[in-house]
């Protein structure tokens, strides 16, 4: 979906989304409230610059509106593999942009993220999935890395990556999948203002994800390890 389609349906009471260089800034007003809206278009990988924009973006929120939601709109094919932004730190900067969100959740800024057409890798770990919730429309491809470049990679034949992905969801793309295990909180259809207020009004701090993955069947292991860890913790001398 282009972007300018979605946020006419995102933001049917008004916005001021602006684009530069495949990044996305502006405000919208959501059942009489203003939102801050971030993200990226035209499945551009996240580099420097663009990572850099969106955690201002964050930051200047967080010192002018307290409190004020934070919508992140997601299509990105993961951070750019450049040799300049290798030899500047792009390990960094998508670390920055990652602690920005986390500081705004911290500091009570409901912040959901929406993918809406591509997420890959860490353009997507360090955006929609730092949110305090993250959703996805129908048609949206999310994924860790496509099953060829997993198979080079791995070592793997691609034929069996291809099997494991019918049964365990961590090999599979699509927006399904990441629902089962939890990473994706729903799928959005149909009216999506109305999707959009509701999540807004279920935000909350306590990170669900593990827990999500276990009930849809998808992540069955994170959450009884994360307990028995926990359990442990409560026990340990002070």
């Amino acid at each position: 979906m282009e972007w300018q389609k979605l946020a006419a349906e995102l933001f049917p009471e008004g916005h001021n989304i602006v684009e530069r260089d495949f990044f996305l800034r502006g405000n919208a007003t959501v059942v009489g409230h203003v939102v801050t809206v971030i993200g990226t278009t035209g499945h551009t990988p996240i580099g420097v610059e663009i990572a850099l924009a969106q955690a201002n973006a964050i930051l200047e929120t967080m010192r002018e509106f307290p409190g004020r939601p934070l919508i992140i709109l997601v299509d990105t094919q993961g951070q750019r593999l450049r040799h300049r932004d290798e030899m500047l730190g792009i390990n960094r900067y998508m670390a920055h942009l990652g602690k920005c969100i986390d500081r705004a959740r911290r500091n009570g800024h409901p912040v959901l993220g929406l993918v809406y057409d591509q997420a890959l890798s860490g353009g997507f770990i360090t955006s929609g999935l730092m949110a305090d919730a993250c959703y996805a429309l129908p048609e949206a491809e999310i994924r860790v890395m496509g099953l060829p470049a997993m198979a080079r990679i791995t070592k793997v034949p691609e034929e069996t990556l291809r099997e494991l992905a019918k049964s365990n969801p961590v090999f599979a793309p699509g927006a399904e999948n990441y629902l089962n295990m939890g990473g994706v909180e729903a799928i959005w259809h149909d009216d999506l203002a109305s999707c959009l207020s509701n999540a807004l009004q279920q935000t909350g701090a306590i990170d669900r994800r593990s827990e999500r993955g276990l009930e849809r069947g998808g992540r069955k292991m994170a959450r009884p390890v994360i307990q028995a860890v926990l359990a442990d913790h409560d026990v340990l001398p002070s």
